[in-house]
């Protein structure tokens, strides 16, 4: 009987030391757990530790001996289209991440801007690496190390400045090639700091070469009337699908194109079909010969308003207009009621006549002056005299070198006929012709809205340049001037 119990005494106490064993096993499991996550960045659950303390430091000591270019320095690294040598000074560049996989939309790229706000340029880095979204998330700063990686284009003559990590010849040419595994612990490398990215808005007939690989919104656009009922990708199509988006602009729609990856996760989701606004990253066909745009998410497409409706030509009277046909060439302009006024150096605005057509030109080419600065003003109008007051004209350009060789367009009512320095002078958003426009190419420069104002209004193009500095001394010209209303 004692020697029972005495049994049955140690089956128990073995029962009770297999629970408490168990339990300690738990305990211990949920203890390491904790430890793992919190040695997590919150944003990353991707990245070890031991790969973050290796990017802090490296990021340290580029940061200790490195030294900064800007894009327009990471951009001139490439010129003409010829790769020499790969970087060889231990120079980085910094930049905000504009675009993300995580849609699919991306594919081993990602795209940097200058800036979180307000930014200028864009760059593209290109990588043996999917879902980069982990790792370099949409505004995530990022610096690069340039050492022993290529700058250049990653397809012969498509125009978009590219980060690699190699290069490769052909019978087209030469291009530089992803970075690869090593390269990108080694030389792209993140701060701690995630900025909110605020799009640039634009309008599509300011998008250029230079808004490549930046964040825009476009403000007032819908998809082409005949896509209703169609998704972002054309199902017959392999790799791309391309949509029109339009925006009323007064009496004509512009046009721009949206570019879908047959790869993404929303290819298969419908377009709306009203107007509002859209938010993608600018970027390049695949041969390099349009400019497009690129979604991150269809969370970044507002468009529930009603659609817009063009004006109606029938309704509008020209108030105002001057082609320049008049005029006698190489004689500076003299027609009356304009005002031809050089704020520095000598030389003012000229007629010009080629092949028929007349025209005005202001030109630095020549002349001798450092700095040239000249405005041609209109005649006033009334315009308290008609509605919907809305101004056109065209414009060229030719020789220009430099984003410094600037024409700008303005309106003043407090403009008293004579002195154009006294007066208010209030900026207008125009298009206008930059240096990737062809020479003498005239360029609309669409509708621009005058109603909001009342009183006698003037219009101002004012030309910076110079004539002893060749990459300031190209022209613009001007034709075709008219105001219409109703």
């Amino acid at each position: 009987m004692k020697c029972s119990n005495f049994i049955d005494s140690i089956i128990i106490n073995k029962k009770v030391m297999n629970k408490a064993i168990k339990s300690l096993k738990l305990m211990l499991v949920l203890i390491a757990s904790m430890a793992i996550t919190s040695c997590v960045q919150d944003d990353d659950y991707t990245i070890p530790s031991s790969l973050g303390n290796e990017e802090n430091k490296a990021l340290t000591e580029l940061l200790a001996t490195g030294n900064e270019l800007s894009f327009a320095e990471v951009k001139a690294l490439y010129q003409g289209g010829e790769f020499i040598d790969p970087v060889d000074t231990n120079d980085y560049v910094k930049g905000y991440v504009s675009s993300s996989d995580q849609t699919g939309n991306f594919f081993k790229e990602f795209y940097i801007q200058d800036s979180p706000t307000n930014p200028t340029s864009g760059l593209k880095v290109i990588l043996n690496q999917v879902d980069t979204y982990n790792q370099f998330n949409l505004g995530r700063e990022v610096y690069i190390g340039l050492k022993d990686l290529y700058i250049g284009e990653e397809r012969v003559g498509n125009g978009v400045t590219t980060i690699g990590g190699g290069v490769e010849t052909d019978q087209f040419g030469t291009t530089v090639v992803s970075l690869n595994e090593i390269q990108i612990r080694q030389k792209v490398l993140r701060s701690t700091v995630t900025e909110e990215i605020t799009p640039l808005t634009v309008s599509f007939s300011e998008i250029t070469n230079a808004h490549v690989g930046v964040l825009v919104n476009v403000q007032n656009v819908e998809f082409a009337d005949n896509l209703a009922g169609l998704n972002y990708f054309d199902p017959i199509q392999v790799y791309d699908t391309q949509r029109i988006l339009q925006d009323c602009n007064g009496f004509n729609y512009t046009q721009f194109r949206l570019e879908t990856s047959s790869f993404s996760s929303f290819k298969n989701e419908p377009l709306p079909e009203g107007n509002g606004n859209i938010t993608a990253v600018v970027s390049k066909t695949f041969d390099g010969a349009s400019l497009i745009l690129a979604l991150n998410s269809t969370d970044d497409v507002m468009m529930e308003a009603p659609r817009c409706s063009l004006l109606d030509p029938s309704d509008f009277t020209t108030i105002f207009s001057e082609d320049f046909e008049s005029v006698t060439n190489n004689t500076n302009l003299d027609l009356p009621g304009w005002t031809n006024f050089a704020e520095a150096g000598s030389w003012i605005w000229r007629e010009k006549t080629f092949s028929g057509n007349g025209y005005t030109e202001f030109s630095t080419f020549g002349s001798g002056n450092d700095d040239n600065i000249a405005w041609l003003v209109t005649p006033g109008f009334d315009m308290d005299a008609q509605d919907n007051e809305f101004l056109n004209f065209k414009a060229a350009q030719h020789h220009l070198e430099s984003d410094a060789n600037t024409l700008e367009v303005f309106v003043s009512t407090d403009y008293d006929g004579s002195d154009v320095l006294g007066a208010t002078w209030i900026p207008v958003n125009a298009n206008l012709p930059t240096q990737s426009n062809s020479w003498y190419e005239f360029v609309e420069s669409g509708l621009i809205d005058l109603s909001s104002y009342t009183g006698t209004l003037y219009v101002a193009f004012k030309v910076v340049g110079s004539g002893n500095d060749e990459t300031l001394d190209g022209a613009y010209q001007i034709d075709d001037l008219s105001i219409i209303a109703n």
